[in-house]
């Protein structure tokens, strides 16, 4: 099988002849290609010649495209810095002081957007050159509650939601952002990727209670999925932190896959997710990966991939953006690892 075909496989259901490895890598592939942050960012040729050089390298099956979190934030009017080594982050500062400013902010034109166009060039350089065989998927940015939130700044935003009479205002806000999220879909599907992704951690529950949740993200949460599948994407949905208390939730999405990092219990992500839904991580990245040895990532490599042995539904992944520090010969023993595993 193809890289690609492994991964594909491993969303609809159905064993891979090994287990498939999606690298979310964006921030290394750029340091190891020996491109800053800026360059990267504003560049598809260096973003393209970046990813091509770090499947050389390693061999993985998927590449997983990612640009910053803050494309969208930037194009609706939210003031954003962008670092020359790091990635960019918007500055606190609110584009919608309050609520009703929402009624006067147009809808931006993504596709002329630079920070956007860079990306779908990107996008549709990679397919092209080799799409064929590895699976390249791209992360749409911000899902529409973590929109709305950068929008607000997250403190407003949960004073919003819990403020008597703001209900109306809020719903217009993330149908707004909802509108925003799945033009971007439209814009990435368009490239001839396969596989989106959107993160929405500030509506985990480290942020929201559950309760809050299930009202506020995902039924917007479920138009995204609906918006890819509708376009013929699969769709993958990230979650950052502990998501334990919202699995079910997060399953009720219709998402086929969860994206989860390692402070999510595996036990509790394998129980909850049966072979509904197609698991993507949850080595440590920050840690085990980056700052332990080869034989701390093989060991904790293999016993993640112990632990959904018994199901097709897994892609081995980090759940969360690989350091630009973390030692090569790190990553090269969680692929062998991979590599090397008989159920």
């Amino acid at each position: 099988m193809t890289g690609r075909e492994r991964i594909e496989a491993a969303l609809r259901g159905q064993r891979p002849d090994r287990v498939p490895i999606l690298l979310h890598n964006s921030m290394l592939a750029a340091r190891e290609a020996g491109y800053s942050m800026a360059q990267y960012r504003w560049d598809a040729r260096k973003i393209v010649d970046s990813h091509l050089r770090a499947l050389d390298t390693y061999g993985h099956d998927g590449i997983l495209l990612h640009v910053d979190t803050i494309p969208l934030a930037d194009a609706v009017g939210v003031r954003v810095s962008f670092p020359e080594h790091a990635p960019a982050y918007a500055s606190g500062e609110p584009c919608l002081h309050t609520l009703a400013d929402i009624d006067d902010l147009p809808l931006p034109d993504l596709n002329n957007h630079p920070h956007v166009r860079t990306y779908l060039d990107a996008a549709s350089i990679l397919v092209e050159r080799v799409g064929r065989d590895v699976s390249i998927g791209a992360s749409c940015d911000q899902a529409p509650f973590s929109l709305a939130s950068t929008m607000r700044t997250p403190e407003k935003w949960i004073v919003d939601l819990l403020t008597e009479g703001a209900e109306p205002l809020a719903t217009y806000l993330l149908e707004y952002c909802t509108e925003v999220a799945r033009r971007f879909v439209r814009l990435v599907a368009s490239t001839g990727v396969r596989i989106v992704s959107n993160d929405d951690s500030p509506a985990g529950p480290s942020m929201i209670s559950p309760d809050m949740y299930r009202r506020w993200a995902l039924p917007y949460e479920k138009r995204l999925v609906e918006e890819a599948h509708r376009v013929r994407c699969a769709y993958v949905l990230h979650v950052g932190g502990n998501a334990g208390k919202i699995l079910p939730d997060m399953l009720a999405t219709g998402a086929d896959g969860l994206e989860l990092d390692f402070q999510t219990p595996r036990a509790a992500a394998r129980e909850a997710l049966g072979d509904g839904m197609t698991f993507l991580g949850n080595l440590d990245a920050s840690g085990v990966l980056a700052t332990g040895t080869p034989d701390d990532v093989r060991s904790a490599t293999s016993e993640l991939i112990e632990a959904f042995a018994d199901t097709p539904r897994f892609i081995l992944s980090t759940g969360c953006a690989i350091p630009p520090t973390t030692p090569p010969e790190n990553l090269h023993a969680m692929i062998h690892a991979a590599r090397d595993f008989r159920a």
